[in-house]
């Protein structure tokens, strides 16, 4: 039966050479980091080694990264940690309505211990205006959290511009990179950050493993006490195969940036130009140009976005009806739906996203199974009238 992976936006397939670093430590990376002896010193060194192409990877400092256990760690981190450690100079946050779930449900938490949050609303493209951000801003402000990139819609966010704004007001700036990080250029000395997070399985990574960039001088404070040390992984015992993976997937996502994101491009170019070519009702979601190489988030009329994955799926083609943390719930996703689509519409989202694995052979069988499929579920709609 034929497999099409095009779900990379929930997690990327392992490169094989991320498999090969990671094995040896599979064996003989026991050896607790923080020990002097033999053991701990490989291990200590590979820790170095990785956080070293990590750092590479966004033009940062290795002792700016931390390691967490994945992207919605390093938000949770990030938020509570900073906010914590810089309580004095405010209570008041804003960030937007289309953030992950590892952003908003954190920030919904901290509202409850007395923090003020400031939810800005996006255009139809999804894009926070950096002018709402800088009328936002109040003597209270301590912080602003907007994504640099959107997993589900793809559009990329003008973090330059935030950034120069928080600069300018002395207000940290803290970015989920998460999608974006591995995927496109992402350089810290050329945006104004002061947190990032980024996970591994993003960019042909292992799952599981994930980091933080705090910029010198930030101070972040552990959301509990258990022998922290700044660059840890989490509070306890490095995830040392995790690490050397992501370390390298790093490595290979910097060498191979240009070459895999105009591979992908191109490819979901092809399957966008086919899609609208073939079928009638169906609207892409996010911004026309200025998105993710890989993303093709559409809203298809008079159908569910989880009936299409169901036959999808059948027929080989795994794709998203929305990001991974929504895809099993039958509300409409709150990222397109803050774009001002209708709820009914929003329903029949589905993403496809493309990764360096896929071929034109996939895009081509998807051009092939996709439309009798639609029109399979629209016969089943009261709404539905064809040629309407």
């Amino acid at each position: 039966m034929t497999k099409i992976y095009m779900d990379n936006a929930s997690g990327t397939p392992i490169h094989p050479k991320v498999v090969e670093a990671m094995m040896p430590f599979l064996k003989d990376g026991f050896g607790n980091p923080s020990n002097l002896h033999q053991f701990g010193r490989a291990t200590n060194e590979a820790l170095q080694a990785a956080r070293e192409q990590v750092a590479h990877l966004i033009n940062a400092k290795p002792k700016e990264i931390i390691f967490t256990s994945s992207g919605t760690e390093a938000n949770n981190f990030a938020l509570k940690g900073i906010l914590a450690a810089h309580k004095k100079k405010g209570n008041h946050i804003i960030t937007s309505e289309i953030e992950h779930f590892s952003v908003l449900n954190p920030l919904k938490s901290l509202e409850k211990s007395g923090y003020s949050v400031t939810c800005l609303p996006v255009d139809k493209y999804g894009v926070v205006n950096p002018d709402d951000v800088k009328k936002a801003i109040t003597p209270t402000t301590t912080m602003v959290s907007i994504m640099y990139a959107n997993g589900e819609i793809g559009t990329i966010e003008p973090v330059k511009e935030i950034g120069a704004i928080t600069k300018e007001k002395g207000i940290l700036f803290h970015t989920d990179a998460v999608a974006a990080t591995g995927n496109i250029p992402v350089d810290v000395r050329g945006v104004p950050v002061d947190a990032l997070s980024m996970s591994a399985n993003q960019f042909s990574g292992p799952s599981g493993i994930g980091a933080l960039y705090v910029r010198e001088g930030v101070r972040i404070l552990p959301s509990w006490r258990a022998g922290y040390r700044r660059g840890a992984a989490g509070q306890g015992t490095e995830n040392i195969v995790g690490i050397v993976g992501m370390g390298k997937a790093a490595e290979l996502a910097k060498a191979e940036m240009t070459q895999r994101m105009d591979k992908v491009q191109n490819l979901r170019n092809q399957l966008r130009d086919g899609i609208v070519k073939n079928m009638s009702h169906v609207y892409i979601n996010g911004h026309p140009l200025n998105r993710l190489p890989g993303n093709l988030s559409l809203c298809i009329e008079y159908i569910e976005g989880e009936s299409v994955l169901l036959f999808l799926d059948m027929q080989g083609i795994a794709i998203s009806s929305g990001s991974a943390c929504t895809s099993r719930s039958l509300k409409a996703s709150h990222v397109i739906t803050a774009t001002g689509v209708d709820a009914a519409l929003a329903q029949g989202a589905v993403l496809f996203s493309l990764g360096i694995d896929n071929s034109a052979d996939d895009v081509n069988y998807i051009l092939e199974k996709l439309p009798p499929t639609v029109e399979r579920l629209r016969q089943m709609s009261p709404l539905y009238t064809k040629g309407k």
